[in-house]
């Protein structure tokens, strides 16, 4: 049993790099060649779909109290969610390295969240994403070179939503992480970026990610449902505005 799961954890692995690998190519030919946008995405449903057929990760099921099967519906819901949350952080232009933050503060509470719950696969993919986007704001701190484009906040929203179905295999109200620590931070930063210097919306943002991340360690699952279904229905009437789009 041991080695069954050890070989599925790499193929998860595995396919997570292909995923990531093929958006980069995806954004970088487009960007090069201007490209339809198209192009990007049919980059993401593409490692979605190895993230689905090679790492066997998919959503076949829901519980709301009541056990909800997905049928033929669990890879066109498992694909929707993956291609969604890739667009999480939808940014045009380059953009200040401390926006990092807030994708930073969500896999934290991911890898938080695995490490109690025991999901070896998101603990140490939380932890490396986490490290890596340290680096970033660190080599942008001293060399003030770095620059965030759509490449790098693409492939981490991709890991972001990879880490999301993973949990949400384990409990619905994971779906909290992304929304909460990340896609509502992200929405409250292009809200008030127009209002207040770049610094400070992005101080803001992150210390609203913060407080939300902290709610899910602290607030019993009941409450926290009822949290999760009103603010994501706030949260997608402002996806009527493409000013706070994210997906």
């Amino acid at each position: 049993m041991k080695k069954i799961i050890l070989g599925w954890e790499n193929l998860l692995y595995l396919s997570l790099l292909i995923g990531i690998v093929s958006i980069v190519i995806t954004n970088k030919l487009t960007q090069a060649f201007n490209l339809s946008s198209i192009w990007g995405l049919i980059g993401q449903v593409y490692a979605s779909l190895v993230i689905i057929m090679v790492g066997k990760l998919e959503v076949s099921h829901i519980n709301l109290g009541n056990h909800i099967e997905l049928g033929y519906l669990t890879i066109p819901f498992t694909l929707l969610f993956l291609v969604g949350f890739t667009n999480i952080m939808n940014i045009e232009k380059a953009q200040n390295p401390s926006i990092l933050l807030l994708p930073f503060v969500s896999l934290v509470c991911f890898s938080m969240s695995a490490f109690f719950i025991g999901h070896s696969f998101v603990l140490i993919t939380g932890i490396c994403a986490s490290l890596t986007i340290i680096f970033i704001l660190l080599y942008g701190y001293f060399s003030c070179k770095a620059f965030v484009g759509r490449t790098l906040t693409t492939s981490i929203g991709f890991i972001i939503a990879v880490l999301s179905i993973s949990l949400i295999k384990t409990s619905i109200i994971t779906i909290y992480i992304p929304i909460f620590t990340l896609a509502l931070p992200f929405t409250l930063f292009y809200f008030i970026k127009d209002k207040f210097t770049s610094v400070q919306s992005i101080t803001v943002s992150t210390l609203t990610a913060i407080l939300f991340g902290v709610l899910i360690f602290i607030v019993p699952f009941k409450i926290m449902w009822y949290l999760v279904v009103g603010l994501t229905i706030i949260l997608v009437i402002t996806q009527s505005s493409r000013k706070y789009r994210f997906i």
